[in-house]
């Protein structure tokens, strides 16, 4: 029963490559070219046994010198044409991988920045860079290389025998009945080495996570002095991988030495069946040494064959996890027909709404983070939302971007629902600026570029006064062509935070949202991060997470959140007087009155 469920899981492996000819197809001229040089070459190569022949009866034994000379320049004449093919095979069939390898990345990626936010809560980003690394460059080492070694073998194999058949049966029969103690271990030890391959990979993603995690918070790591615990941790990861690695080469050693054991030694028969008939006069000494080459060609044939194969298996567990991934559907939904074009058909309508609006986390099914929510916000009003931690504020930001669906309930923009709207336009007509500042590790120019890509470097330099970050960004060494390094690590807290704000400014969005924007920076950096928000909400419709006082003293309406619910709203004054959470909040959090 076992072995019947390990050969479903072999076929299903294989089976997994099947789809990857899908991204072949469009170089289907590159590929014919590629086989055709591979059949001149098996032909060349094949003919080769012939030529060896005639060398030996008409040159050596005949004691010709001119037939001998004849024959040498016939078997070089093959040769130069067996080179120039192999050259046409190689390059062809290494450019196919190449070329297909970086489509599949491409594709992989694709589909990676499409998904919903949910699917990297429970996917690890090590993983997911592994298959876009690691899987597709094995892959593009079996489409360029191991794939075109399987064919030439396969056909030398057939081509092999044929010829073997054609010089001499008995010797041929010899040779035949050592091909299924040559497949026995392929069998055997490829089954090892596939289930072994699919954990070394594993295992490479691991230590890619782990590494990535600590390189990413390297001043936590050296700020507890962890730096040779974390040494060690490491050394173990890599030592997981290297034991798994070693039982793959292991097998994969034992298979390819039983394989050449085993066919040499088939050869070694035949030659001391063959060296009889010579003796006895019944086997020219042209037709042993042809046939010797074949042998031989067929043995290495059958070496190839059995080392590919595991290349194979490798192969087919990088492909299905590549499909795998592929095949992941984001559950956030782009309308088929969107109702962009009917935006402005409301003009009356509140520019957010939410209706009942309840919301689980998929990652937290049996808690609520929002329960039935209902809000109004008119157009251009600034709207304050406070709470305690966990109360929903950001949960109430992240479905506003439709980064999230809510389980019931609707939410409007604009009088429209935003499940009608394209992702391209709602996500346009917000702009996000977190308590966080997220940047890229490139140059200020991209950073701040990053809000409008098609912006010109005036409304770059504009975008950077408003959010008063153009004096410290002429100051840095190349201006605004300097390289902030990984997160922006050259810069301090208030800077980073003004280049997210002079993004947002570029942007030039409908509806502002700010998640505490200021509550990480000191008093001068608040200072001026609060004067760029100033410019920034100028005739906008603004939501903003806030426990400064001073920002939520100034907005149009003040709504106050606890577990997941809205629990008032109103001014600060009324909210002082009327709720209890809110006059906590403030005297806890804000320290003033």
């Amino acid at each position: 029963m076992s072995s019947r469920n390990n050969e479903q899981k072999e076929k299903a492996a294989f089976s997994s490559l099947i789809p990857i000819f899908k991204f072949i197809k469009p170089y289907k001229w590159v590929v014919f070219s590629a086989l055709a040089a591979l059949l001149v070459t098996a032909g060349v190569n094949l003919s080769l046994g012939q030529g060896v022949k005639f060398v030996i009866d008409h040159g050596f034994i005949a004691g010709s010198q001119a037939q001998l000379k004849q024959a040498v320049l016939v078997l070089i004449g093959l040769i130069s044409l067996l080179a120039i093919g192999t050259f046409s095979r190689f390059y062809l069939m290494s450019w196919i991988g190449e070329r297909v390898s970086n489509d599949i990345r491409k594709a992989v990626f694709d589909r990676i920045v499409t998904l919903h936010p949910s699917y990297f809560e429970e996917n690890r980003s090590g993983e997911l860079m592994s298959r876009l690394t690691t899987d597709t460059t094995l892959l593009q080492s079996i489409i360029g290389s191991s794939f075109s070694m399987a064919l030439r073998s396969a056909l030398m194999l057939i081509g092999g025998l044929a010829m073997l058949l054609i010089t001499n049966l008995k010797l041929t029969l010899v040779v035949i009945t050592c091909v299924p103690l040559v497949l026995v271990p392929m069998m055997v030890f490829g089954r090892k080495v596939r289930k072994l391959a699919s954990s070394s990979q594993d295992a490479i993603a691991d230590i890619s996570t782990y590494a990535g995690e600590i390189i990413q918070n390297i001043k936590v790591v050296q700020s507890y002095s962890h730096e040779q615990r974390e040494q060690q941790a490491f050394a173990l990861e890599t030592d997981k991988a290297f034991a798994v690695a070693k039982s793959r080469i292991k097998q994969r050693s034992f298979l390819i030495a039983a394989v050449i054991f085993l066919t040499f030694s088939a050869i070694s028969i035949m030659l001391w069946v063959g060296g009889n008939d010579v003796l006895a006069g019944t086997m020219t000494g042209g037709e042993l040494g042809a046939f010797v080459f074949y042998a031989i060609m067929v043995a290495m044939s059958v070496a190839t064959v059995a080392e590919v194969y595991g290349e194979l298996q490798r192969a087919a567990g990088a492909a299905a996890r590549l499909l795998e991934l592929l095949a992941v559907k984001s559950e956030i939904i782009n309308p088929t027909h969107p109702l962009d074009d009917t935006l402005d058909a409301y003009p009356e309508s509140a520019a957010i709404e939410l209706s009942n609006v309840t919301f689980n986390y998929p990652s937290r099914p049996d808690v609520s983070a929002l329960k039935n929510v209902s809000l109004r916000i008119q157009q251009g009003q600034t709207v304050a939302i406070v709470g305690p931690s966990g109360a929903g504020k950001t949960t109430l930001f992240e479905l506003l971007q439709r980064f999230y669906d809510p389980a019931n309930g609707a939410i409007k923009f604009h009088g429209i629902d935003i499940k009608d709207l394209s992702l391209k336009t709602l996500r346009d007509s917000m702009g996000m600026v977190a308590q966080n500042p997220i940047l890229f590790s490139s140059d200020v120019m991209h950073n701040i570029r990053y809000g409008n890509p098609d912006a010109s470097d005036e409304l770059v330099y504009q975008a950077a006064k408003y959010a008063h970050a153009d004096e410290f960004i002429t100051s840095l060494p190349n201006g605004y062509e300097s390289f902030l390094g990984e997160q922006g690590v050259r810069l301090s807290g208030g800077q980073k935070q003004r280049i997210v704000l002079a993004r947002a400014i570029l942007k030039d969005p409908v509806i502002l949202l700010l998640d505490e924007a200021t509550s990480a920076l000191d008093a001068q950096s608040e200072q001026h991060v609060q004067a760029a928000l100033e410019h920034l909400m100028q005739n906008r419709t603004t939501l903003i997470i806030a426990h400064r006082l001073a920002t939520v003293k100034h907005a149009d309406v003040i709504v106050v959140m606890e577990q997941g619910q809205i629990i008032a709203t109103g001014s600060h004054q009324q909210l002082i007087e009327s709720n209890p959470l809110y006059k906590q909040l403030c005297e806890l959090q804000f320290n003033k009155d």
